[in-house]
């Protein structure tokens, strides 16, 4: 995950900023916010203080009264040609499962999505990215290294391990997983419990 920062203010938005470095991504997170970019609650390339503490504004401003406490997360900037989306869910009919697929803008139009029930082991994992249709958006594309399969394949495992572990998880989403220098790297996550 990208160095980050939850903090209150615009202020102290900008003191994160300053620690993490430039660029930046900011966001209004809280409890009830499970949607961010489609309420237009993210703010990309952030690279200086005055633009922080501007879009800090903006975000809190946008807050409404059903979203409870809110906070903004300053995050590093995280950029890549090729997006994953990982996850974990507690099926009804067929109890955990782990999810990998292609992400980002392709999501929709490739459908190219895996499961496999947990809990894993490394070869369970190793045949979860395996299962993906489109192996070339894994491989080394247009100059850029070959998605690392051992990195992505623990992160398989971590979500069998932390979702199957505790019984109140529904589901986790990682999406998405940026791939930079052949690393895939969550950017953003939620996790939803019952009740």
């Amino acid at each position: 995950m990208p160095g980050e920062a939850l903090v209150s203010t615009p202020g102290e938005a900008e003191e994160a900023a300053d620690q993490i470095g430039y660029p930046v991504v900011l966001k209004l997170c809280g409890a009830a916010i499970a949607h961010k970019t489609e309420r237009g609650l993210v703010r990309l390339g952030l690279r200086d203080a005055a633009g922080v503490h501007a879009a800090a504004g903006e975000l809190l401003a946008a807050a409404r009264p059903e979203d409870g406490d809110v906070a903004l997360l300053v995050a590093q900037m995280v950029s890549g040609a090729r997006e994953l989306i990982a996850g974990f869910v507690r099926d009804n009919e067929f109890g955990p499962c782990v999810m990998l697929g292609i992400g980002g803008i392709f999501t929709e139009a490739l459908g190219d999505v895996a499961f496999r029930l947990a809990p894993l082991d490394a070869a369970d994992a190793a045949d979860l990215i395996d299962d993906l249709a489109n192996q070339a958006l894994l491989g080394a594309v247009r100059g850029e290294p070959p998605v690392d399969r051992e990195v992505l394949a623990r992160i398989l495992l971590a979500l069998a391990e932390v979702g199957g572990g505790d019984g109140r998880i529904r589901s986790i989403d990682l999406n998405p997983l940026i791939v930079t220098d052949g690393v895939p790297v969550a950017v953003d996550a939620l996790v939803e419990l019952d009740g």
